[in-house]
């Protein structure tokens, strides 16, 4: 497995109490499996992707995230291995207003130059054709401002795969776009994610995105409620 939860729990302080997000989740991810995070506003979802992902440290339990026990490893260790291993795509896009396209596709891969003195080869001709994949080859010197939301987000998804990463997390990354934008990016998603041998995990409130997944993985309440394999026919 790939990912393996053992006992998460998520607490924070609340008018003087503990607020538990997460309760006892148990959870795995097998390597190329495509997962996708349903439930409510307010049940754990994006929390437990932020725990996944090692971006925070639950309260209780672990996370191994490609045999590496993210809690057994120093802040600068696990931004190392997300550097490696780990790529991200959000509701909100997150580009660096002042890089153009290119460039932004290339942060994560001067991240992981810094963080472990390691390249993956030739990266601006990497990010170069994923720009390309998602259909903004004539975008490429562009800057945000200039791109509508659905271009930004196929930025975004580029910049995704620009470190060859095992693990994609993504949290609502159609959630800022109109339905027809949205169905390309989730067809782009798909897509590149299947060419790239990648484990995809993600939260969603689309049901379409969610409906394209192989796994879905229910919360309510801090609780996990079902865990089920869709099949096709």
């Amino acid at each position: 497995m790939i990912i393996i939860a053992e006992g998460l729990e998520q607490s924070y302080p609340s008018l003087g109490h503990a607020l538990k997000v997460l309760d006892d989740i148990n959870l795995t991810v097998e390597p190329q499996g495509f997962v996708a995070i349903v439930g409510p506003s307010g049940s754990g979802k994006t929390t437990l992707l932020g725990l996944l992902a090692g971006l925070d440290q639950p309260t209780a339990g672990s996370v191994k995230l490609d045999g590496q026990h993210l809690g057994l490893l120093t802040e600068d260790e696990r931004a190392r291995l997300r550097a490696e291993k780990v790529g991200f795509v959000f509701q909100n896009f997150q580009l660096i207003p002042t890089l153009t396209a290119l460039e932004n596709v290339l942060v994560p891969v001067e991240l992981r130059r810094i963080l472990t003195h390691r390249s993956i080869g030739d990266e601006e001709q990497r990010a170069s054709d994923l720009l390309a994949r998602v259909g903004l080859a004539d975008r490429t010197h562009h800057y945000p401002a200039q791109l509508s939301a659905g271009e930004q987000q196929r930025v975004a998804l580029a910049r995704a795969f620009a470190n060859d990463p095992k693990v994609l997390f993504a949290d609502e990354p159609t959630g800022n776009l109109d339905a027809e934008t949205g169905q390309t990016v989730i067809d782009l998603l798909v897509q590149l994610n299947s060419e790239e041998r990648t484990t995809l995990v993600l939260v969603t409130h689309d049901n379409e995105l969610a409906g394209r997944a192989r796994r879905v993985v229910r919360l309510s309440g801090g609780k996990i409620v079902s865990d089920g394999t869709i099949t096709s026919g």
